[in-house]
């Protein structure tokens, strides 16, 4: 229904990729906590940063299920910080560009981003708020021709080796209004630490720090005080595709975990022939289907338009609690083995436990499930 032989061919091409050139890594930078800016690169050789981007900015212009391939893909990788750091760029920075920025603005940072020349990143969440987006404290004071930039960020990915921050800030403390500007890493008054996680290890995750930062006013992005809009009108694509990691991640420790249970033997035979594992696995493989099926629809229904901020809402709390859930459950099938670092689990559980935080807490998301439904909130 989704998927034509073009869409097999790019599958099989990606696959091939990331196990010849990124699979053999993986370790080295998970122990590393960065990818190296070749990667980057390369994936912007390949074209995976341009899938969705127009062609006259060096995108391929491709349907949503390119993308949908791409993080089936990446999850097969079993690093979700690998996944977390090529996102942020391709999936955060870059769409606010294409859709809020100017020309010039565009040629410079949008062009060489879908090459992976140059990296993005997207901070909004601060030390003493996340969710609550309009209380941010960051702010942007205008003196001439530039903005004087004070505050911080955290949990910011690529918040460290980035090459530019494309920021949310107030220009006016006293009032709600969110602004966002684009800010160079080379700026003075701008530094960046990084931060130690449990999971998603492989992506430089940073607390960034402003202190009287001065922006050109041309770093504005977009319209003064629609920043809010913007990041609300972004959640969406940003949630199906947290969904959709969400998914791919609990599909892939499913088959790893049955190619174990395949091998495995205890009392003299092989463990996938007890009932009640097999039953374990049943009731996994059906919720991990039912997940997939409403996501490709919800993915048709956004390119076709449609507004989907309930049901994206819903399938990145569903989803990302059922791969949380699943790398539980399979981890404990491994037995012994799941606990230990050299099997694949360890790192899928520490990895599955993000997924219902970023971008959204549960919480968040069944709070805004509840306004709509409940109360008839829209969105819109």
């Amino acid at each position: 229904m989704y998927f034509t032989e073009t869409h097999h061919t790019f599958r099989q091409s990606l696959r091939d990729f990331l196990e010849k050139e990124i699979r053999p890594h993986i370790e080295e930078w998970e122990k590393a906590g960065e990818i190296p800016r070749s990667i980057f690169e390369r994936f912007g050789e390949m074209g995976y940063f341009g899938l969705m981007f127009p062609e006259q900015y060096g995108g391929l212009d491709l349907d949503i299920f390119y993308n949908v391939i791409y993080h089936e893909e990446m999850a097969r990788m079993n690093s979700g910080g690998l996944g977390a750091a090529l996102g942020a760029h391709s999936y955060l920075a870059l769409t606010h560009l294409e859709h809020e920025g100017t020309e010039a603005q565009k040629q410079k940072y949008l062009v060489p981003g879908i090459l992976g020349k140059s990296i993005g990143a997207l901070a909004i969440t601060e030390p003493f708020g996340g969710s609550d987006v309009q209380a941010l404290r960051t702010t942007a004071i205008r003196d001439g021709d530039h903005f004087v930039v004070n505050g911080s960020k955290t949990f910011i990915t690529n918040g460290v080796n980035s090459d530019y921050i494309v920021t949310a800030v107030k220009l006016d403390p006293k009032k709600k209004a969110i602004t966002m500007l684009i800010i160079d890493r080379d700026s003075e008054g701008l530094s960046a630490s990084k931060l130690n996680k449990l999971g998603w290890r492989a992506s430089d995750t940073g607390e960034i720090a402003f202190q009287d930062v001065r922006v050109p006013v041309d770093n504005l992005l977009g319209v003064e005080g629609q920043g809010f809009l913007y990041i609300m009108q972004h959640f969406v694509s940003e949630r199906l595709t947290l969904a959709l990691g969400g998914m791919a991640a609990s599909a892939y420790a499913l088959e790893v975990t049955l190619q174990y249970m395949s091998e495995r033997e205890a009392f003299g035979r092989k463990i996938n022939r007890f009932q009640v594992l097999r039953h374990k696995i049943a009731q996994l493989a059906s919720e991990i289907e039912m997940n997939r099926q409403f996501i490709y629809h919800l993915c048709q229904r956004f390119q076709d338009g449609e507004y989907i901020v309930k049901e994206a809402s819903m399938a990145k709390l569903l989803a990302t609690q059922l791969c949380d859930r699943v790398s539980y459950e399979c981890l404990q099938l491994f037995g012994g083995y799941g606990f230990m670092e050299d099997y694949p689990m360890a790192r899928m559980f520490r990895d599955a436990r993000l997924g219902t935080i970023g971008g959204g807490t549960s919480e968040i998301m069944c709070e805004i499930i509840a306004k709509m439904v409940v109360d008839g909130t829209d969105y819109g």
